[in-house]
């Protein structure tokens, strides 16, 4: 009876995952509404502001390499609560820097801080689920991963024209607060018995181990070049629409509530596709389709309804490859759950953070669909790499 009674309830379980999950994103993504309004307060450039954004996803990256392992070794827990102490500091600092260097340093610090909520999540859905109900932890998990990002700056653009981008960083500071109480209530999911026995450098060395298993390497390197695609509509959708097309910044976050929708619904389509790999497919031949047409409507200066449309279905087009490349992924590399999981978050948003200052450089309509293009072929070849060992695999064993 006692046992049962330090275990957490499904529900809890659910709710605080499912927050952690959207934690990273919130990080990145909340004041994107406020970007413009930024590069006045700063007195500086759309790519210094836009640079804020590749820190935090650098940060979400490394992060993400540094609490994995680390949460293998010392439990799940304890590194929780360090990551969220630290988001809830640096948070507290960017209200008061002096300059946007000084900003740009502390998203980095965020950053790091968010990625042991989306890291760590995977690893407490493995270590308390299994069979169907860990599936469906995981897609649950992959489908917030995919909405997340964009519903973020829905709320942020609500919320900007009234308390502006320092009143978005208190808003984060008080879901730091929120997720820290969860965080208190969780109870550990990883025993004493089942942690790493190994040092701490050893317990770093099984990413040598994970990098080598090129089925895995592929189906993440298709999933980062996807989200290089989702984090370049990111970082360019608040100057496309504001600036460009002239919405307000409440218009601009129902175009991307709307679009939220899509990544969402195609999250929980993919999981009806007969064989995984389809999913995978489709997305990635659907996302260089729909990449090519975007950018002939970028450059012949297309009216927002048609930049809208074609952006509605080539996200759609993204998130069909979200759960089911996740899925592929994790399966390829069982063994080292925990740093598998931390390698593909870290490489999806190092790609985002590499991505979106790009968007900035030249005539912005143009340089984001040439991002768009680069991206999509990048991940049709991974995804068609993958399931081609994928294929070969299943040939060898049943000759055996």
């Amino acid at each position: 009876m006692n046992a049962i009674k330090e275990e957490n309830s499904k529900v809890f379980l659910l709710l605080l995952l499912g927050m952690l999950t959207a934690f990273g994103p919130f990080v990145t993504d909340m004041y994107l509404p406020s970007l413009p309004s930024m590069i006045d307060y700063f007195s500086t450039s759309s790519s210094m502001v836009q640079l804020g954004l590749t820190t935090s996803m650098i940060g979400l990256a490394l992060g993400q390499i540094f609490f994995g392992p680390l949460s293998d070794k010392y439990g799940r827990r304890p590194l929780l609560l360090v990551s969220i102490v630290l988001f809830m500091i640096s948070t507290m600092l960017c209200l008061f820097v002096p300059d946007i260097y000084s900003f740009v340093t502390l998203r980095l610090i965020q950053g790091i801080a968010g990625a042991g909520g989306i890291v760590i999540s995977r690893s407490i859905s493995t270590d308390k689920f299994s069979g169907k109900e860990l599936a469906k932890m995981l897609a649950m998990i992959g489908a917030i991963n995919g909405v997340a990002p964009v519903a973020a700056p829905v709320i942020g653009g609500l919320l900007t024209g009234t308390v502006g981008w320092k009143g978005i960083f208190v808003i984060l500071l008080l879901l730091g607060i929120l997720l820290w109480i969860g965080c208190i209530r969780f109870k550990e999911s990883l025993p004493i018995e089942k942690r790493s026995k190994t040092g701490v450098v050893a317990t770093f060395r099984s990413f040598g181990t994970i990098v080598r298993n090129g089925r895995f390497m592929l189906y993440v390197l298709q999933l980062a070049f996807a989200q290089g695609i989702l984090f370049a509509y990111i970082a360019s959708s608040p100057f496309i629409i504001q600036q460009h097309y002239g919405f307000s910044p409440l218009a601009f976050s129902i175009c991307f509530a709307v679009n939220a929708i899509a990544i969402g619904t195609a999250a929980a389509i993919s999981v009806k596709f007969r064989k995984t790999e389809y999913g995978t497919l489709t997305g990635c031949v659907g996302m260089l389709v729909l990449s090519i047409l975007m950018m002939v409507a970028l450059y012949s200066q297309c009216n927002f309804w048609t930049y809208e449309l074609l952006m509605f279905t080539l996200l759609f087009m993204m998130g069909l490859t979200f759960t089911t490349s996740t899925t592929l992924a994790m399966d390829c590399e069982r063994q080292y759950s925990g740093a598998a999981s931390a390698l593909l978050g870290a490489l999806c948003f190092a790609a985002g953070g590499i991505v979106s200052p790009l968007v900035g450089l030249g005539d912005i309509l143009i340089s984001t669909g040439i991002t768009f293009i680069i991206c999509a072929i990048c991940s049709l070849l991974c995804a068609l790499g993958a399931v081609r060992r994928t294929i070969v695999k299943v040939v060898k064993v049943s000759r055996i």
